[in-house]
C-alpha cells in the first residue's frame, strides 16, 4: 500500500492533471466548432479509461448485450464514489450526456467543458427548472444518444444506497423513454466519500448492466413505478465488498 501511494503521488497524479486539461481543452474546441455529439464524449471516454488504467484497477462490466446500439436510454446507476464517473464514462460504452448538479458548472475548466458538450445541469430547487431539464434533454436525446443519471443524487457516506429522487424517472416518464438500471461495486472501497484529499486504495470495481424497464403508462403511477423497479434491480447486484 505504501509503495501505491507513492506511485500515485509521482505518476498518476501528473499524468492525471496533464490529461485532465488536455480533455477539457479538447472538448472545449471541438465542441465550440460544431461536434458535440463526438467531441462531448469520446475525449472524456479516453480520459477516464486512462484514469483507471494508470490507477491498475482491476475494472468488470457484465450486460452490455441489453442494450440496443440504435436505442435512447436513460441510465440510472448507485453512486459509490468519485470514482464512478471513470468507471461509467470510461467503460459503459455507450454515447451519453451526464445529468449534473447546477453547481458542478464551477469547477475550474471541466465545468466549462461540460456546458460545451451539452451536459445537462439541473437546478433542482425550483419547478422551473426541472421544466428546463425536461426541455433540454428532450432537445438532446435523439438518434440514439442517451442520458446517465445518479438519482441519489450526491454519493454515498456508507456504501449503502440512498432514496432516489424523482427527476431521472420523470424525464424517462415525460419522454417515454426505457430505464437502465446499472449497479456500482468496488468503487466505494476504491475512494470512500471523504472530507480533503485522500489516496486511491487497490480494489476491483464492477459495471452490472441490468435490463432496461420500460414505461407501462404515463404519469405519478410510471414514475414511482420506474423509480422503485430501477433501486430493486440495482440494490439486488449490490455487494459489500
Amino acid at each position: 500500500m505504501f509503495f501505491y501511494k507513492i506511485y500515485q503521488l509521482i505518476i498518476f497524479l501528473p499524468i492525471f492533471i496533464v490529461a485532465t486539461i488536455i480533455t477539457a481543452l479538447t472538448t472545449i474546441i471541438g465542441c465550440t466548432l460544431g461536434g458535440s455529439r463526438f467531441w462531448g464524449y469520446y475525449p472524456g471516454r479516453a480520459w477516464s479509461w486512462l484514469t483507471c488504467r494508470l490507477l491498475l484497477l482491476p475494472i468488470k462490466v457484465e450486460g452490455r448485450e441489453h442494450l440496443d446500439p440504435k436505442a435512447s436510454y436513460v441510465f440510472v446507476a448507485n453512486h459509490q464514489g468519485a470514482m464512478d464517473i471513470f468507471l461509467i464514462y470510461g467503460f459503459l460504452h455507450r454515447n451519453f450526456k451526464w445529468m449534473m448538479k447546477k453547481s458542478l458548472k464551477k469547477i475550474p475548466l471541466v465545468g466549462f467543458a461540460c456546458q460545451t458538450a451539452d451536459f445537462i445541469f439541473v437546478d433542482r430547487g425550483s419547478q422551473h427548472g426541472i421544466k428546463e431539464t425536461i426541455r433540454d434533454a428532450r432537445r438532446t436525446l435523439q438518434d440514439g444518444m442517451s442520458m446517465m443519471v445518479f438519482p441519489e443524487g450526491t454519493r454515498t457516506f456508507t456504501g449503502q444506497m440512498r432514496p432516489f429522487s424523482k427527476g431521472a424517472f420523470m424525464l424517462a416518464d415525460e419522454l417515454q423513454l426505457p430505464v437502465v438500471p446499472i449497479t456500482i461495486n468496488g468503487s466505494f472501497q476504491v475512494l470512500p466519500r471523504t472530507k480533503g484529499f485522500n489516496f486511491v486504495c487497490f480494489h476491483k470495481m464492477s459495471l452490472t448492466i441490468h435490463q432496461p424497464i420500460q414505461s407501462e403508462a404515463q404519469g405519478a403511477e410510471n414514475i414511482k413505478t420506474l423509480s422503485q423497479l430501477s433501486f430493486d434491480a440495482i440494490n439486488s447486484s449490490l455487494t459489500n465488498s
